[in-house]
């Protein structure tokens, strides 16, 4: 092996063995705390309660109004 193959740290698999910290939970074993929560569950939640906060705003402040049809009467 040539000397500057050996200079390049090689590190394979390792950041998946290290724990670093509590262990994390699914987000529905300690629903009050999300700082344990796992990456990717808190970024679903996350994404889940920021949607549903535009939308509701929009339908508040629009007053639900949609594509109505108009029947006239003669």
């Amino acid at each position: 092996m040539s000397q500057a193959a050996s200079l390049i740290p090689r590190r394979s698999l390792a950041g998946a063995a290290d724990h670093h910290g509590p262990p994390k939970v699914n987000c529905w074993q300690d629903p009050m705390n999300p700082s344990k929560w796992k990456e990717e569950h808190f970024v679903i939640v996350s994404l889940s309660g920021w949607g549903l906060l535009f939308f509701s705003g929009y339908k508040f402040f629009t007053k639900g109004k949609g594509k109505k049809e108009e029947v006239l009467l003669y």
